[in-house]
């Protein structure tokens, strides 16, 4: 009764639902101002790479390595929190007369014990040595925080900062590269702000098994300070510096894959001409003789295949700072080509999913284990009633796995994932973006002209006979999809390229008799689809929307908001956005070569009145098949090295961001040749 008088409330008194809407700014925010206190790790970056600064600091970016990971290997000990600093001297510290500054240790303390022997009378005269672990140190006044790896020192207040590298001692004046030096000079600054007596520090080099000093001069202090002022300035710019040119800084950087430096260049220097007549004229000149050049036409420059450029990276020291005197170097291929990360697909109803230490552990009904190592593992896919622990939901969070939910016929529900990309940037400019509809209009068409040209170059290569009207009915679509006026317009020239294609498409696969005819196709239909062929499609484009919107989620990107596709409740229209030019080069190709190539058979499918659908047997032969196609190696039409269909995946969406960002003037549509 109290529910209906509520209704019966609201009827009589109706309240516009316009005038309750909270109204929304029209200018988006933009990156608020940097932190007051500078990490010395920053000062570091900062000497080395500003574009790296801005990665790490201001948008929050990291990736690992194989060396950050040898790295955090190296500093296991001196991570762990302990021992004490000697007390102050008296009179002698200044942090509590300027202004506030703290130091923290652990509580376990304890004074280290000295190595020499000596008698009770020795010991009361000599000094006690003191050393402390993890100790983090900060000071407003200075404008700078730190936390120091090691701090070995004596009573009298003398205090000698350590910090740990994996790498080699380096030959170069001072013991150490300027960014270290920097880095350890903000590390005695802090020690000395307060209160304690700090005249060098040392680097302890792992690889070399070496300690070596630092000396502390006014030189160094004062860039030092420059360089906690540089760094603030960057970071208040709310602008990424643009990448190293030719630079073998690059080589070995664990963010080269998400800075893109070569690529970025690339593209900034094809910035305001034809993307699309730059790459065909690459295509034609490597299928032609080499000839004599001025230089003009080699702006993408002959690509080279150099998985982390190691080899020779000390000669590339001297190169050239003008990026038009790089337009005929070599696009260097700076992250791998694969990764050797592998999906874990489990589709068995009623499995479980568990933990046992660092191996996810796939328990079927009938008692069956399998396992999968949580570092070899990059998503894990659920496809309908499979159970996981809490256990095991909390490893894949902790560890930046995506765990992707689908239902049993493989539709694409959501995922769960820890804490992405902490790029606020990123997801402010994508907003922005959607809200212009010239943006969402240029983007559109660049994605649909390449979807077309695509389908096109598929049926050229499969097609037994591809019928003349056919090819030239999509090259003119592909013609006119740029001149579209408006997306409801680009979605009629869309519709009627896919109309053209799938009325062709049967005439990619091969097979006779019985099983020919089992695999027959009058066009696309879905939910559900009718027919093994439309089956099959539909699996392999929930697939590709999954890694598509599991890969955008990485990069930083929304997988909901998009520009062609309109945002809908639980769309990943972004994900659908990107999709589009590799629906043919890889949804489609999976179902033509799985058909072609028997990896199914029509016995593999089952029919529920008028839907069609795989059996689990044929479903886990088309996951195979198609995770054998995100793992081949494609030459990439922009740049010319090889890498992976999935690395491709997310060269692509961060080429995308570095375009919402302003960096790149047009996105580089993937188009096959």
């Amino acid at each position: 009764m109290a529910v209906e008088r509520a209704h019966e409330c609201v009827a009589k008194e109706p309240v516009d639902p316009l005038a309750r809407a909270k109204p929304l700014p029209r200018r988006l925010p933009v990156a608020g101002a940097p932190p007051e206190l500078v990490p010395a790790r920053m000062i570091n970056e900062v000497l080395y790479c500003e574009r790296l600064l801005y990665l790490e600091w201001a948008q929050g970016e990291f990736e690992d390595n194989v060396f950050t990971v040898e790295g955090r290997s190296v500093h296991r000990r001196a991570d762990v929190a302990g021992g004490e600093l000697p007390p102050r001297p008296s009179g002698e510290a200044r942090g509590a007369a300027d202004e506030p500054a703290a130091a923290t240790t652990s509580p376990a303390k304890g004074r280290r014990a000295s190595t020499k022997r000596a008698d009770a009378d020795d010991e009361a005269d000599e000094p006690a040595p003191y050393e402390a672990r993890s100790v983090w140190l900060s000071s407003e006044r200075l404008g700078i925080t730190a936390k120091i790896d090691v701090v070995e020192g004596d009573a009298s207040g003398r205090l000698v900062p350590i910090e740990y590298k994996r790498g080699r001692a380096p030959d170069v004046p001072g013991g150490a590269y300027l960014p270290e030096r920097a880095q350890l000079c903000a590390h005695v600054l802090l020690l000395r702000e307060h209160g304690y007596t700090c005249d060098e520090a040392a680097i302890y080099f792992a690889a070399s098994r070496r300690r070596v000093s630092i000396a502390i001069d006014e030189a160094l202090i004062a860039t030092t300070h420059a360089a906690a002022a540089r760094a603030r300035e960057v970071t208040a710019a709310a602008a990424i510096p643009p990448p190293l040119v030719d630079s073998p800084k690059c080589n070995g950087c664990s963010l080269v894959g998400i800075c893109l430096p070569d690529e970025t260049n690339l593209l900034r220097r094809l910035d305001g001409e034809d993307l699309d007549v730059a790459v065909e004229a690459k295509t034609a000149k490597a299928e032609s003789p080499p000839v004599e050049a001025d230089g003009s036409e080699e702006l993408e420059g002959p690509l080279d295949v150099d998985p982390w450029g190691l080899a020779g990276a000390a000669g590339a020291e001297a190169r050239s700072e003008d990026a038009d005197e790089q337009a005929g170097a070599e696009l260097r291929r700076l992250h791998p080509a694969r990764d050797d990360k592998l999906p874990v697909y489990v589709q068995e109803q009623g499995a479980r999913i568990g933990l046992a230490g660092e191996r996810l552990v796939i328990t079927s009904r009938a008692g069956g284990h399998t396992e999968a190592r949580l570092s070899n593992t990059s998503q894990v896919a659920l496809l309908g009633n499979v159970q996981i622990s809490t256990q095991a939901m909390r490893a894949l969070l902790e560890r930046g796995i995506p765990l992707c939910f689908m239902t049993y016929g493989g539709y694409y529900l959501g995922r769960a994932t820890g804490l992405e990309s902490r790029n606020v940037e990123l997801r402010v400019a994508q907003h922005r973006a959607a809200a212009d509809e010239a943006f969402c209009l240029s983007f559109a068409r660049g994605v649909v002209v390449s979807k077309i040209k695509n389908a096109r170059t598929l049926l050229r290569r499969n097609h037994a006979a591809p019928e003349a009207a056919v090819l030239s009915e999509l090259d003119q679509l592909a013609r006119k999809a740029p001149e579209a006026p408006s997306l409801p317009s680009l979605l009629g020239i869309e519709g009627t390229a896919a109309r053209v294609y799938f009325g062709a498409f049967a005439g990619m696969l091969k097979g006779a008799g019985e099983a020919r005819g089992e695999f027959d196709l009058e066009g696309r239909n879905r939910r559900p689809p009718r027919d093994p062929v439309n089956a099959l499609l539909s699996l392999a484009y929930a697939l590709l929307a999954k890694d598509l919107a599991t890969t955008l989620g990485t990069v930083g990107l929304d997988p909901l908001l998009g520009f062609y596709h309109q945002p809908r409740f639980g769309r990943p229209a972004l994900a659908l956005d990107l999709m589009e030019e590799f629906r043919p080069i890889v949804a489609d190709s999976v179902v033509v070569a799985a058909i072609n190539n028997g990896v199914v058979a029509p016995d593999d499918f089952q029919r529920f009145g008028g839907a069609v659908a795989l059996r689990p047997a044929g479903r886990k032969k088309f996951l195979l098949a198609y995770e054998r196609r995100m793992d081949q190696l494609v030459t990439h039409p922009v740049f010319g090295y090889r890498i992976s269909y999935r690395r491709v995946l997310e060269v692509q969406a961060r080429l995308l961001a570095r375009v919402l960002l302003g960096e790149v003037g047009a996105y580089p549509s993937f188009r096959t040749r």
